[in-house]
């Protein structure tokens, strides 16, 4: 030990200041990583769930984390390096919105009629982040971020942040692939066999009016993307950031984008480099069941069916028929039915249990849970593919409707939407009695849960991976396609197909003339001939 002491002790001494300041800068980088601003002020129940989740996650890999949202983060460890900036006021404004749009008739609306009111519905948010006084104090010379991370979902004017702190932009997509997310990057969306998340109908790609018409929906998409989408963006980044880019110059900085999908849950699709899959990375494993839950849970001899039509979906407005209707239908089943419903004082047969909340990834997790009923939110697909349930389908509002067309397509269960014309209670207990005497189902859910765990690192591990990665590198911006870098029209060959038409036009409008000059000389000399 006396000679590890001096050799220390001479080692030491030969180290000047500058040296020391390196170990120490190298040190603090390796306990705190990078300097990462997370940007997420939507209030709605899905998007902050991914959001925190997604954050803390990065804060515990080592990353300083500032973090925009409209509540102030719970569950934070001791060792998060972290700091709020909560837009106090905007969750109230948003839910006092929201209530005045009648969900349960959202889809008697189109799909791009919706698509608008949600952009409309977004713009206070939108907007308050970027005037919060909060917000504008980080914009400072001396502040400096290594990466700016937000979710892409009808606020392409955020970006700018990222321009601002000169650093890149890190995206996350709550449904994954779609195409003004595949937009952003350059991914290849063929509507040949890809169906628009716009499609209403089933998909064949082999049926010519599948292709027909989803194609048209990618161009109604398109159309609405770069002539409302994009000006209504720019006007409100110019009027917040005078001289700021047009939002299509920032889409250029985007550097990575973390897709909440997996094989397992959606339809396999090209994927350029810089797009990674995370899906169900929120999704931890069971926790221990309240003791009241786990007795009705253990003691079932013929199963449960759980019932959760989300948090947006209050039993105090739904329809009163079709309470009843799944009262009825469900109270003639021999399974315990455990329903996260508000309404406690309904009038219940006694295998129906009610609570107003009750944790249903820890519920799903057990194996006596024998079906799902579900609106088909997106975080609540992922969690019955994670656990192997089978599924019912009721969907109501916005990504529902493709996620519950899934569900059918892949054969982990059957859909009966929340304003289908046949919705009854008659339909409701034939679609259950299928579901829960025909083993198929259950197989396929387990099935589709196998192929959700068979990966090689776990979502978390791949977030932490490629975050890194982007930082590591700059921007990783090797990682970039060329078509990013191209505007629409040559993205499309719109360009070569037109001086290709042109040309084809110009070479029949030659042949004309040439026809009709050797015809005018034929005739003529006929006439001297005859003459």
């Amino acid at each position: 030990m006396g000679i590890v002491n001096l050799l220390f002790e001479q080692f030491s001494l030969k180290m000047n200041v500058t040296q020391i300041f390196l170990i120490c800068c190298v040190t603090f980088q390796c306990v705190f990583g990078g300097r990462l601003l997370g940007i997420f002020p939507i209030p709605g129940g899905s998007h902050y769930i991914l959001a925190s989740r997604l954050m803390k996650e990065l804060a515990k890999d080592g990353h300083h984390v500032t973090m925009i949202t409209p509540y102030p983060t719970k569950g934070l460890e001791k060792e998060f390096s972290w700091d709020d900036i909560v837009i106090e006021g905007l969750a109230d404004h948003y839910f006092a919105m929201f209530s005045k749009i009648n969900i349960f008739e959202d889809s008697n609306r189109s799909a791009f009629q919706r698509v608008a009111s949600y952009q409309d519905l977004m713009m206070h948010w939108l907007n308050e982040t970027l005037y919060h006084p909060k917000v504008r104090a980080l914009m400072t010379p001396d502040t400096k971020f290594d990466a700016v991370v937000m979710e892409d979902f009808f606020n392409d004017a955020h970006k700018y942040f990222a321009y601002h702190f000169q650093c890149p932009l890190i995206l996350m997509s709550s449904m994954g692939p779609i195409p003004w997310v595949n937009n952003k990057v350059a991914n290849p969306s063929p509507p040949s066999y890809i169906p628009h998340a716009f499609y209403a109908g089933d998909f064949d790609p082999k049926n010519f009016w599948d292709r027909f018409f989803n194609f048209w929906d990618y161009v109604i998409d398109l159309a609405i993307d770069n002539f409302y989408f994009k000006p209504l963006h720019n006007d409100v980044l110019q009027k917040a950031f005078p001289g700021a880019p047009r939002v299509q110059d920032l889409n250029e900085n985007v550097s990575l984008i973390l897709l909440n999908s997996h094989e397992s849950l959606l339809q396999s699709v090209p994927l350029v480099p810089s797009m990674v899959q995370i899906g169900g990375y929120h999704v931890d494993a069971p926790s221990p069941l309240p003791k009241d839950l786990k007795e009705v849970l253990d003691n079932a001899k013929d199963g449960v069916v759980y019932f959760c039509m989300g948090s947006n979906i209050k039993a105090k407005e739904m329809d009163v028929k079709k309470k009843q209707a799944f009262v009825n239908a469900l109270g003639r089943l021999k399974q315990k039915v455990l329903w996260k419903f508000e309404d406690t004082n309904i009038t219940l047969p006694k295998n129906i249990i009610v609570r107003s909340w009750m944790p249903q990834k820890d519920i799903l997790a057990h194996p006596n849970v024998k079906l799902f009923i579900t609106h088909s939110g997106f975080l609540s697909t992922i969690e019955t593919i994670y656990h192997g349930v089978p599924v019912l389908a009721i969907p109501v509002f916005a990504d529902q409707f493709m996620n519950a067309k899934k569900a059918v397509a892949y054969g982990y269960g059957l859909k009966l939407a929340y304003n289908d014309p046949n919705f009854s209670e008659e339909a409701l207990s034939a679609l259950l009695d299928e579901l829960l005497t025909n083993p198929k189902y259950h197989e396929t859910a387990k099935f589709r849960s196998k192929l959700y765990h068979d990966r090689l690192a776990t979502p978390i591990e791949t977030l932490n991976y490629w975050v890194n990665y982007t930082l590591r590198y700059k921007g990783a911006k090797h990682l970039q396609v060329a078509g990013v870098q191209l505007p629409l029209h040559q993205y499309l060959l719109l360009d070569v197909v037109g001086f290709m038409v042109a040309g084809l036009v110009f070479s029949l409008w030659i042949v004309l003339v040439l026809f009709k000059r050797v015809r005018m000389i034929v005739k003529t000399g006929s006439k001297q001939k005859t003459q």
